[in-house]
């Protein structure tokens, strides 16, 4: 999504908040004095303006959830079920009554009086939200793939389904572990909370478990001194990547595609002409890298002793992943669930929309 337009969206979704305020009190609160008023009166110019601005403004709101890539769905989903359930409890206990009496007094039938939108949206949405919250707690969760990571296994713009439940339940946003029910395996696809930031959630598939050695050497796994078996399939080109060599890998029964380069990957700042992705650099596999090519990790020997309760996580694109050969081990604690199904696929900033192809394809 062009950068002009992204900011333009990010302005309208921040001014949802105050001009939902304002349609909310005006709606919850004043609009029903005025339809009980001896001679009913419309809303002002500028609260006019705000019931009309509000749609689009939602609108925005909802574009900029669906780019985002580290927004906290479990403290949105939290704060609407909070915010309705006030709503509804505070109108159940007070208001409503208040209205009642407000029509009676005015020689009106209470029960023929409208209820404020904002009441039966509220009154609509808690249930709806707390058991979205709760299914995306303790079973279920989407994700968006917003890298490269872990192709051809998953590509940016697939959007997944996690299983919360895999690897223990776990409360929203605090993330305490209240029951365990199962463990890793190796080569699980796994979502996680990224070590040096645990604000971002990362992807990742599992190659050390705790107590493993793991040596990582040309882009080859070597796990307590037997090498992964991986052999090497055809070649890879998409338009983005050229020439890179798909491989076929089992990992503990896990048999997937992985994507090699032999020789140091050739990097482009800008996308190549075959590339349908705005915002993609170009990857070249083969010939040598130009003086001025952007730098990408290339380290040919890792070795890791896995500790206790941490795992060793690295991408499917052995040449373009940033990950436990980088930064280390992902603790027990940050696991947040095993990937299952792709779901969905469209990357907003590549031509020719959704890929309904890898609607429905299990993640091997």
């Amino acid at each position: 999504m062009p950068s002009v337009v992204m900011q333009l969206i990010i302005v309208l979704s921040w001014l949802a908040i105050p001009v939902g305020l304002v349609c909310v009190v005006d709606d919850w609160l004043l609009k029903p004095r005025r339809l009980l008023a001896a001679e009913p009166a419309r809303e002002g110019v500028f609260v006019a303006w705000c019931y009309r601005a509000l749609p689009v403004l939602l609108v925005a709101v909802v574009l900029r959830i669906f780019a985002a890539e580290a927004l906290n769905f479990s403290a949105v989903l939290l704060l609407i079920s909070v915010v309705t359930g006030i709503v509804w409890l505070i109108d159940a206990l007070w208001l409503v009554r208040r209205r009642a009496a407000a029509a009676s007094a005015a020689g009106r039938d209470p029960r023929g009086e409208p209820e404020p939108t904002t009441v039966d949206y509220a009154r609509s949405f808690f249930p709806v939200a707390l058991a979205v919250l709760l299914v995306r707690s303790f079973l279920f969760e989407p994700f968006r793939i917003p890298s490269d990571s872990m192709m051809p296994t998953l590509l940016d713009g697939d959007f997944i389904v996690v299983e919360k439940f895999a690897y223990g339940l776990r409360l929203p946003i605090t993330h305490t572990k209240i029951l365990s029910t199962g463990e890793p395996h190796r080569g699980d696809v796994v979502v996680f909370r990224y070590p040096l930031k645990p604000s971002e959630d990362y992807i990742k598939r599992v190659v050390g478990l705790p107590g493993d050695h793991v040596v990582v050497h040309d882009d080859r796994l070597t796990i307590n001194g037997q090498k992964i078996p991986l052999r090497i399939v055809g070649t890879y080109n998409d338009g983005c990547y050229q020439n890179m060599q798909l491989g076929s890998e089992d990992l503990d029964g896990h048999v997937h595609h992985v994507l090699l380069c032999p020789v140091p990957l050739e990097v482009t700042a800008d996308p190549l002409p075959s590339c349908p992705r705005s915002d993609a650099r170009g990857y070249i596999c083969g010939g040598n890298p130009p003086p001025d090519a952007l730098p990408l990790y290339e380290q040919k020997l890792v070795e890791m002793d896995v500790p206790a309760k941490r795992y060793v996580m690295i991408g499917d694109n052995r040449d373009n992943s940033d990950d436990s050969r980088v930064w280390g081990f992902v603790p027990q604690r940050n696991l947040v669930g095993r990937a299952t199904y792709i779901w969905f696929n469209w990357d907003i900033d590549r031509k020719g929309g959704p890929l309904w192809s890898r609607i429905g394809k299990k993640i091997k």
